[in-house]
């Protein structure tokens, strides 16, 4: 997390267990393999304001004021989009997201993927294929962890992005909402009222006339609000509070059902 003076703090697990392999996940890597259990300032972004971070499974990215993607962690996938399967126990500058020359607001992390958002509204996408926004066009199954920019969404403006598990998301400055990825058992909570994956970016055409403002997806289960404050609901309806007469337990929310009598503020996931 950082505070109000863009200062990063980290703190939990110093390591992963690994295919028998203690791995250092972060700056609060601890040689005794201990954890970091109260909050620690990460020293090495100690000259940069920090004004957005996203956590993945074991790694993590923060972005500053000045536009930088910075990650650190367990490389799974290619994560951290350094180009290797290599971790890092610091936080190092993605190179290939400073070579664009653009200045990033926004990350999302996903279990084994990430996405990077741009100012003008351009989304670049890295880790696991599948996943990443790209579907299966590499010949890497980890698109060799460098970020690329997902052509999908090239004719879009975006404005948001957000990504759990084996899923993404994103909303347009028109109102759009797409989303892409898989679930486990199935992929309802896409939106598309099918329950197969979806390798690429794909707009939630039932979502069609409404202005979307804000989406958050889980494993299970995605909600997006649109600009009057109504929130839409897919996925599985256990997690979703759907009454069983309107979804019987055990059937998936293929489609946006709208929520009755809920306003929203804020939407966010763990």
């Amino acid at each position: 997390m950082s505070d109000d003076r863009g200062r990063l703090f980290t703190w939990g697990r110093a390591r992963q267990f690994d295919g028998g392999n203690n791995t250092p996940l972060g700056p609060c890597y601890d040689p005794e393999g201990g954890c970091q259990s109260t909050p620690k300032r990460e020293d090495r972004l100690s000259e940069d304001r920090v004004v957005c971070v996203a956590l993945g499974h074991g790694f993590s990215l923060a972005v500053t004021d000045a536009g930088a993607v910075y990650s650190f962690g367990h490389s799974q996938h290619g994560a951290l989009g350094h180009g290797s399967l290599e971790s890092e126990v610091l936080p190092r500058r993605i190179t290939a997201l400073a070579e664009t020359g653009l200045r990033f607001v926004g990350v999302a992390a996903g279990f084994g993927h990430a996405l990077a958002l741009a100012e003008e509204g351009q989304v670049y996408g890295w880790g696991e294929s599948c996943v990443n926004g790209h579907g299966q066009q590499s010949t890497l199954p980890w698109v060799a962890g460098t970020p690329q920019r997902v052509a999908a969404l090239a004719c879009q403006r975006v404005k948001l992005v957000h990504a759990q598990g084996y899923s993404s998301c994103a909303v347009t400055e028109k109102c759009e909402l797409y989303t892409w990825g898989f679930g486990i058992p199935s992929s309802f909570h896409l939106g598309h009222g099918v329950g197969s994956a979806q390798q690429t970016p794909k707009r939630v055409e039932v979502l069609s006339r409404v202005k979307v403002a804000t989406a958050a997806v889980s494993r299970h289960h995605t909600l997006a609000a649109d600009t009057d404050g109504a929130v839409w609901a897919f996925g599985e309806p256990a997690a979703l509070r759907i009454n069983s007469a309107d979804a019987p337990l055990g059937d998936r929310v293929g489609q946006p059902t709208l929520i009755p009598n809920l306003l929203w503020r804020m939407l966010t996931f763990q």
